[in-house]
C-alpha cells in the first residue's frame, strides 16, 4: 500500500469537495479515473422533517476504522489514491456529511473501490447520529439496507 495517496479526516469544519478530488489525483499522471461520492444531510427521515443532526464519533477509533476500510479497498483493487472526509458536530439539511473519492488507472476499479468504501463506512465506522425533528430528538438506528449493501462485498 505504499505509494498510494491516502487521506482520512474526521472534522467539524466544512470541506471543499472539488479540492479533495483534485488532491487525490494531484501529481500522478497514472490516474485515468476519479470517482467521488458526496453524501448530504437530508431534511426528511422516517416521514419526519429533520431540522438538524448531530454526528458523534470516538476520536482515534473512528480514524483507525476508516483507515482499515481504505486499506481493505487498496488490497482488493488497484487504486492510486483514496480520500475520506467525514463531518461531525451539528449539521443542517443540504450540508455535506461525507466524501469518498478514489483515483485509479481505470474507471471500473475507481467505481468499485468508492462504492465499497462508502458501503463499509456506513456499517463499520463508529459514528452516532442524533436527529432533531419537530417531535424532539432521536438516535438514528442502523438500517438493514446498509448491512445488505456491505454484505455483498
Amino acid at each position: 500500500m505504499s505509494g498510494i495517496h491516502r487521506h482520512i479526516a474526521v472534522q467539524e469544519t466544512p470541506f471543499d469537495a472539488a479540492a479533495e478530488e483534485r488532491a487525490v489525483r494531484a501529481g500522478n499522471p497514472k490516474v485515468g479515473a476519479v470517482v467521488t461520492f458526496l453524501g448530504l444531510m437530508r431534511d426528511l427521515n422516517e416521514g419526519d422533517r429533520v431540522e438538524a443532526m448531530t454526528l458523534e464519533h470516538y476520536p482515534g477509533m473512528t480514524e483507525k476504522a476508516l483507515s482499515a476500510i481504505v486499506d481493505e479497498a487498496c488490497s482488493r483493487w488497484r487504486i492510486e489514491g483514496a480520500r475520506v472526509v467525514h463531518r461531525v458536530g451539528e449539521l443542517r439539511p443540504e450540508e455535506p456529511i461525507v466524501l469518498v473519492t478514489v483515483a485509479s488507472r481505470h474507471r471500473s476499479e475507481a467505481f468499485r473501490a468508492c462504492e465499497f468504501i462508502i458501503d463499509w463506512l456506513k456499517t463499520r465506522a463508529p459514528f452516532w447520529k442524533k436527529e432533531r425533528t419537530e417531535h424532539g430528538e432521536r438516535w438514528v438506528e442502523a438500517r438493514a439496507a446498509d448491512e445488505a449493501a456491505r454484505a455483498r462485498w
